[in-house]
């Protein structure tokens, strides 16, 4: 404010005075309202962080019908992290504080080796020195920065002249016209491998991709796309089928399935269907199969389904509890020995440890955390030093579990939660048992669970299939890209490298050679 003295007695200058101060005011004033806004976002953060908090602990601690997909989870996160830095952009010091954590230096040094870069060098403005000498260099700064280019469209003009002789008109010379995966159609094998890649392994469906494609003025109708999965899925079917058969000469397998809707147009409504997962991993003994996953689809749950796809494999099969499998350990063309499952059995233990006060459920999933100790040791050991570990230190612990649960289910009723935990074990304890026995097998089924989580994103985006072929036709292609990614490989580059293949003519004799190990592509970053 102004004294009285400091008043002239000019008029303009007296209301030059009053302006400068009114805009002073007001420029304080929306600061003051600045903050108080980033302060309402900072609160709406807190909040909805406490929201999040609270359904973790409901995810955790509450009934199973009150549990959220974890993929919520994930979407709340990001929608936070974003929110916290969009109110602290306007604090530089907090901007700069959420930079150092976000993109710590180690992070910004690992972008790939194999990523073209584009030198960028900045020269100062003069290099001539105030004694009037240039300046020579003694060194620079370097630093890196990811760019990504949109994807690029580009149009494959195919020329093939004819030649003809001008004296003996003899006839007419020119190329035959190069093989395509779509006969007389617009994608090159690259483009029909994208379609596939953003379908099974981004999980776009296809109306998705074709409004993407629509954003470059490049007009795909949906059902075009569709056609070329079709013809995709029945040209990758060789392949497939060496793939499964491939699998079931291996002497150790995991098999499990996974519900998927399938349109029933009858009914007008969808059906329930099952893709039936058998995996092979034995990089935990070293064992010199390479990874592979095969899908196939079945209309229904019925161990049948999974006899039928295990015909002509011979040896152990990892499964879980599920009845279904139990025809497999008597069937007439080979009984397999079932191996069980000890995540599905600890879970059982936790259901009931979370819901309730239950030492005896606590005390269950103490014993099973020690074995799987154990198994942490001596993953990547040969089988035959696993087995010997086991036998040496996880044997003495199942005697003592095994006593322990005989006097478990005498002090509860066997139709009690717990009770049924128990009588869970205790139903397939030999085939919990077996790893004991065998250095190949693994202590649990996670190996092939992993492999269906792709599966169940593709069927939360798409919904469900259109009809019982289409299922089948997920299940060859999510086949051959699960297979790829188990073997480290870019499943674009692999596909695009098997359709060139198969246009210019690959022989069937030697389809083996077309299997993604077999492949030399561009490998995965960070693969498994």
């Amino acid at each position: 404010m102004f004294k009285e003295t400091d008043l002239p007695d000019d008029t303009e200058a007296l209301k030059a005075m009053i302006i400068a101060q009114a805009a002073e005011l007001a420029a304080k004033e929306a600061v003051i309202i600045q903050k108080e806004g980033a302060i309402s976002a900072k609160e709406d953060c807190i909040t909805r962080l406490e929201a999040l908090v609270k359904a973790f602990r409901a995810a955790m601690f509450g009934r199973r019908s009150e549990k959220l997909n974890p993929d919520q989870y994930d979407l709340a996160l990001e929608d936070i992290e974003v929110g916290i830095v969009a109110t602290g952009a306007e604090d530089k010091t907090a901007a700069q504080a959420v930079e150092k954590v976000r993109q710590p230096k180690s992070e910004r040094a690992s972008l790939p080796q194999h990523l073209p870069r584009i030198d960028e060098v900045i020269e100062p403005e003069s290099t001539l020195c105030a004694c009037g000498c240039h300046m020579h260099a003694i060194g620079e700064d370097v630093s890196e920065r990811l760019d990504i280019i949109p994807a690029q469209f580009r149009v494959i003009v195919t020329r093939r002249p004819r030649y003809a002789c001008r004296t003996c008109e003899d006839g007419i010379v020119q190329a035959p016209a190069p093989g395509r995966l779509i006969p007389g159609g617009l994608p090159t094998e690259a483009t029909v491998a994208q379609v596939l890649i953003s379908k099974y392994a981004d999980h776009l469906p296809l109306y998705r991709q074709s409004q993407i494609y629509a954003r470059q003025g490049i007009k795909l109708d949906r059902s075009t796309l569709a056609g070329w999965v079709g013809r995709a899925a029945f040209e990758l079917r060789p392949v497939y089928d060496c793939l499964l058969n491939q699998l079931k000469r291996s002497s150790k397998l995991f098999m499990d399935e996974t519900p998927v809707p399938v349109l029933d147009p009858g009914r007008r409504k969808t059906k329930t269907g099952y893709l039936w997962a058998l995996a092979r991993d034995d990089r935990p003994w070293n064992g010199e199969g390479p990874p592979g996953v095969a899908f196939a689809y079945a209309p229904g749950r019925s161990g049948q389904h999974g006899e039928d796809m295990l015909s002509g494999f011979r040896g152990t099969l990892q499964v879980d509890g599920y009845a279904g499998y139990n025809r497999l350990a008597r069937r007439a063309e080979a009984p397999l020995n079932l191996a069980y499952c000890w995540a599905h059995a600890r879970r059982k233990l936790m259901d009931v440890a979370k819901n309730n006060v239950a030492p005896i459920a606590e005390e269950g999933l103490k014993r099973i955390a020690a074995l799987y100790r154990i198994e942490a040791d001596i993953r990547g050991q040969s089988a035959d030093v696993r087995l010997a570990v086991r036998q040496e230190r996880a044997a003495p612990l199942m005697d003592a579990f095994k006593i322990w649960l005989d006097q478990s289910q005498a002090r509860v009723l066997g139709k009690s939660p717990l009770g049924q935990a128990l009588g869970y074990i205790t139903k397939h304890w030999d085939g919990l048992s077996l790893y004991l026995t065998d250095g190949r097998v693994e202590i649990d089924n996670n190996t092939v669970e992993r492999t269906i989580r792709p599966i169940a994103l593709n069927r939360k985006n798409a919904l469900f299939a259109g009809h019982d072929v289409g299922a089948q036709n997920w299940a060859v292609i999510a086949s051959l890209i699960e297979t790829c990614k188990l073997n480290a490989v870019d499943p674009q580059a692999w596909l695009t490298q098997t359709f060139s293949a198969i246009v210019t003519g690959h022989r069937q004799a030697n389809i083996e050679g077309l299997l993604p190990w077999n492949r030399k592509v561009a490998t995965t970053e960070g693969a498994p």
